[in-house]
């Protein structure tokens, strides 16, 4: 995605540019390799992944939540272009390290002030954990329901079948009311 030059056409276009595919074309120019994305309406998502990605909360706490567990984060890859910061993530529950949650971030980092950019970008802590402890006003605007059909690589983090179903959200975060953080989030699959 473009830089727009000025702040009123970056907010304008994140309000429709955040799609998985524009996500996922960061890390992947095949995204079959990671999977089918098919965005659904939130009748079609089966209850217990309603419940996981329906809503405006941090996937960080929610996850927690429904494993009993905190998670800590396993960045795969990360880099900084165009004043961006994108990573490609795995949420793990911190004692058994299950991969709870995959995800692929993109921060635009001037609207995040020095001390929570510093350590999201240290990458120790999930991203929702770091928002959390400084304070960061946030406001978490859901885009998209999806319907995933796992390729070979979410197969693989997940230790599922290729093609077993998944479902995932595209999201974005607000801090201190500027469109700061795009995200694709897809959970582990329920047996």
């Amino acid at each position: 995605m473009q830089t727009p030059s000025d702040d009123s056409q970056l907010s304008q276009c994140y309000d429709k540019c955040i799609s998985a595919s524009e996500l996922i074309s960061i890390y992947y120019q095949d995204s079959s390799l990671l999977g089918r994305f098919e965005q659904v309406e939130s009748q079609a998502v089966p209850s217990v992944y309603r419940k996981l990605l329906d809503h405006s909360n941090h996937m960080t706490v929610t996850v927690e939540s429904h494993h009993a567990d905190s998670v800590d984060v396993e960045v795969l890859r990360s880099d900084i272009v165009d004043g961006h910061y994108r990573r490609e993530i795995l949420l793990k529950t911190h004692i058994s390290q299950r991969v709870v949650q995959y995800g692929i971030v993109r921060l635009y980092t001037k609207y995040l002030s020095d001390k929570p950019r510093d350590e999201i970008l240290r990458q120790r802590k999930p991203l929702g954990r770091v928002l959390i402890e400084h304070n960061v006003l946030r406001e978490i605007e859901l885009f998209d329901l999806l319907q995933v059909e796992c390729g070979p690589v979410l197969s693989k983090f997940f230790g599922v079948d290729p093609g077993t179903i998944a479902y995932g959200r595209t999201a974005l975060i607000h801090c201190d009311h500027e469109p700061a953080i795009e995200l694709l989030e897809v959970v582990r699959p329920e047996p």
